[in-house]
């Protein structure tokens, strides 16, 4: 190819994409910084506040304190007077803005990204090995950064929607956990166990397991129920999701963004749709890709294939033989698998949400 028929403009808009996405990357590390040492809680709570402030509140050094100030007034994540001597500059979280970095129920709240970002960097050379091998990486291999960034990205919508705009897609169901003595629940995948408290405080009625194999998250899944005061009426298993008729019969059986991460999903499909009570259903919640391959994707699209990339198909192919699904989930597939396990319908919710596509499975 001569240099004349390069694409000078194609060359230039990619180099300059790859830039704005090392910048980006930073910034997030920035953020895990931020929340991992808890600045952004001491700016919320003692702010404004001088770098030699921050330090005092926060337990870390001066000097680093000042440049993660700067860095993150610079990114306009705080506010600060630069004209001001550096010693003297006071630094301000805005409010608007703490719901994004700080506030782990609200809505806007994505500063998790940066924890699962900084869990996918601590593990990428294992992951490099595993693309040589054709083995798999094990879920804890990612650490307590990517279990917590997991937890934490999914906790606003499991605690807000999931009790009510998702579970009334069904109302049958809702009816029963709302209305019937001891209504029983299975949250399978259910991670640090934010959408198990969310289900058991939102039907008092109810009694709700929460199961996962991995035991780091079921440790906090437990420590998270006994603070939310409902350890009473939720069970936390560790056990593998296909020995779930084991501990049936279930109203309601949830798997919330974690079909897709099961080695062998038909099998537990299979196993849920045993588990379940007389006229229960299944609730699948899984990522809202497009509804075929096309490329170039969207930002939802490449933002799926970038966690498939890097954690969801590693952690997948561990265990053998492995459906090794990916992230990408399209509807077509989860049609096939729940007609695989032999459910009579699989339907789509009408639900609308940018990231999430739900099913209802019935037997």
């Amino acid at each position: 190819m001569n240099a004349v028929d390069i694409d000078t403009d194609r060359t230039g808009l990619l180099a300059e994409r790859l830039f704005e996405s090392a910048v980006g990357a930073l910034e997030l590390f920035s953020v895990y910084l931020g929340t991992e040492l808890g600045l952004y809680r001491a700016l919320s709570e003692h702010g404004p506040l001088t770098a030699q402030e921050l330090s005092e509140r926060a337990g870390i050094a001066p000097r680093y304190a000042l440049e993660w100030l700067e860095q993150q007034a610079v990114a306009g994540f705080l506010e600060t007077d630069p004209d001001l001597p550096a010693s003297e500059r006071r630094y301000r979280l805005d409010p608007a803005d703490a719901r994004v970095l700080l506030e782990a129920d609200d809505p806007m709240h994505v500063a998790p990204f940066a924890h699962l970002l900084a869990g996918v960097g601590g593990v990428i050379s294992e992951v490099a090995r595993a693309y040589r091998s054709g083995a798999g990486v094990p879920y804890e291999s990612y650490g307590d950064a990517f279990r917590y960034g997991q937890g934490h990205m999914n906790r606003p919508a499991f605690t807000h929607e999931l009790p009510t705009e998702w579970l009334d897609a069904m109302p049958d169901i809702a009816d029963r956990l709302r209305t019937a003595r001891t209504p029983r629940v299975a949250d399978v995948g259910c991670g640090q166990g934010w959408s198990t408290i969310a289900m058991a405080r939102a039907f008092p009625n109810a009694r709700v397991d929460g199961v996962d194999v991995d035991a780091a998250s079921i440790a906090d899944a437990r420590a998270n129920a006994e603070r939310a005061g409902l350890d009473d009426r939720v069970r936390l298993l560790q056990t593998d999701a296909s020995r779930l008729s084991e501990t049936g019969p279930y109203d309601l059986v949830t798997i919330l963004e974690a079909l897709h991460d099961l080695s062998r999903p038909v099998e537990f499909l299979r196993a849920a749709r045993a588990a379940l009570a007389e006229d229960g259903a299944v609730l699948v919640v899984d990522e809202r890709v497009a509804e075929r391959f096309t490329a170039p994707g969207d930002e939802v699209e490449r933002m799926m294939y970038g966690w498939s990339v890097t954690h969801c198909l590693p952690t997948q192919l561990v265990d053998q033989p492995s459906a090794a699904t990916g992230t990408v989930l399209r509807e077509d597939t989860v049609r096939r698998y729940a007609d695989e396990a032999g459910f009579s319908t699989c339907s789509v919710l009408p639900v609308e949400n940018d990231f999430f596509r739900l099913y209802r499975l019935d037997r």
